[in-house]
């Protein structure tokens, strides 16, 4: 089995949670690996503009802080959304991520949006046994550095159920064209009210599959590739991929593209369980959160941590206030994410990366104080 270690957030007089977090990082491993002189990207949410909910920057400066000491170039980095937002290209994200305290002065390292400017720059990385995705369009920064670690704040989703280490990996590390590719099964849509008539998607369509008519964006179907060049270069929001995938489908795609950004390097995952949503940090409200903080996980195992955060997050009561509180009675055993949000299949990912090798769902846990 693999070992996940664990710690909770109580901390004596005279500790406090950082050391904690510190002290949780080394007892797993963390110095195991050798980071002299390597291009470490520390994958982590920065948090949609307005969202309150997102990883607090300071596990970064210390996890950054402590990289460096080893001799890592270490940089935080994420890639840009597929919709429309405060994220969706590399100034308005560092904006965005500066706002919420990650900025170079506050962590101490390099914030580096993956994608590049638009969020075009990738690398296609083959899926060895891959069922949907046999080629992942990895965020370049990702796939240029040595070592991978994602630090993760463990919460729902509203497509995935769970956002944990899978999520902050496969669906975070694609370009906006991987982004595409696990959220839809089919074409763009053109929101017309929105659409100006510029032009700018015209001239970025990979495939003569778009053209203006009548003054608005019109997608021609027959050519068509699903490259997301349009949404790169749209600058009023007006394309929007149709989230048509089927929940086991996306989860497993996430899953292979996880196993794209790790791409067999030295890896090391962490999971904070702490002001735990139902919903994303891309999502900019904020909601009673479904059980209490429940602690700190690290692993070199990204399906072990996720299994064990998400098990024992199902073992907490639900907060009062939560909608869900009513659900819980309805059903056999309780799993808060999928009471949350109902259509979605988390564990397919997760069983799906046990099956693509990149980790195992039995763990043991190993609690650092």
């Amino acid at each position: 089995m693999s070992k996940v270690y664990f710690s909770d957030f109580n901390a004596k007089f005279g500790d406090d949670i950082l050391r904690k977090f510190e002290r949780l990082i080394v007892a797993a491993g963390i110095d195991d690996i050798d980071f002299e002189d390597k291009f470490v990207a520390i994958k982590v949410h920065f948090g949609e503009w307005g969202n309150m909910a997102f990883l607090r920057q300071q596990y970064a400066k210390v996890l950054a802080d402590h990289i460096k000491e080893r001799g890592g170039k270490v940089f935080l980095t994420d890639a840009s959304t597929l919709y429309a937002g405060f994220r969706g290209n590399a100034v308005d994200h560092l904006y965005d991520a500066a706002w919420n305290g990650y900025s170079q002065a506050i962590v101490g390292c390099p914030v580096i949006i993956a994608d590049g400017l638009r969020g075009t720059d990738e690398r296609i990385i083959d899926v060895e046994g891959a069922k949907y995705c046999k080629q992942a369009k990895i965020a370049a920064a990702v796939a240029e550095a040595d070592v991978i670690i994602s630090l993760t704040h463990c919460k729902g989703h509203e497509n995935a159920g769970f956002g944990g280490t899978l999520k902050n990996l496969g669906m975070g590390c694609g370009s906006k064209h991987g982004k595409m590719a696990m959220h839809s099964a089919s074409i763009p849509v053109v929101y017309k009210k929105a659409c100006i008539g510029c032009g700018n998607c015209v001239k970025a369509c990979a495939n003569d599959g778009i053209h203006i008519i009548d003054h608005k964006a019109v997608i021609d179907e027959e050519h068509c590739l699903g490259c997301a060049n349009c949404f790169a270069y749209c600058t009023k929001g007006a394309l929007s991929c149709k989230w048509d995938e089927a929940p086991s489908v996306l989860s497993e795609k996430i899953a292979e593209y996880t196993k794209a950004a790790l791409n067999g390097k030295p890896q090391f995952h962490i999971s904070i369980a702490s002001d735990i949503q139902p919903n994303c940090d891309c999502n900019g409200g904020r909601k009673t959160q479904l059980v209490p903080d429940v602690g700190m996980f690290a692993s070199f195992d990204p399906i072990s941590i996720d299994q064990a955060a998400a098990d024992a997050i199902n073992r907490q009561p639900i907060m009062p206030g939560n909608p869900i509180a009513e659900k819980v009675h309805d059903h056999d055993h309780k799993d808060v994410f999928h009471i949350a949000h109902p259509d979605t299949s988390w564990e397919s990912g997760i069983i799906h990366g046990e099956n693509l090798g990149l980790g195992e769902r039995k763990y043991e846990i190993i609690t650092v104080k």
